[in-house]
């Protein structure tokens, strides 16, 4: 299983990116798949997460109603809208997956598949 993310960048604040994530080697469905983000030095934080087979999502209070999470069955491919974005939102992002339940759905050790993890930077 390999996981590909994609779409950091650098962007102002109040501005908006949208981060892929490409899995290989299993199907979205069945699996939960998340975003975190951690740079050196700091805690992992979880965001989002995504229960296919359920069509559940789920978010962290920092991101609510600010990032989407999506996929796409056909594309293998689960997606992370970020708008308004802060200057506190900079961090380098991964992408993960696993068979986390609804009790460990922030917990990265949940997840035994993770991406090589993209940049976002948030200027002020």
């Amino acid at each position: 299983v390999q996981l590909q993310a994609s779409g950091g960048g650098l962007v102002q604040a109040g501005g908006s990116l949208r981060l892929s994530c490409a899995v290989s080697g299993r199907t979205l469905t069945g699996y939960t798949t998340a975003w975190f983000r951690q740079a050196s030095g700091k805690e992992r934080e979880f965001l989002a997460a995504l229960r296919r087979n359920v069509g559940s999502t789920y978010y962290a209070d920092s991101v609510k109603g600010r990032f989407t999470i999506s996929g796409d069955n056909a594309r293998n491919t689960v997606y992370l809208q970020m708008n308004n974005l802060k200057p506190e939102d900079t961090d380098v992002y991964y992408c993960a997956t696993g068979r986390a339940t609804l009790s460990s759905i922030g917990n990265g050790p949940a997840y035994h598949y993770w991406g090589q993890g993209t940049l976002v930077t948030v200027s002020s």
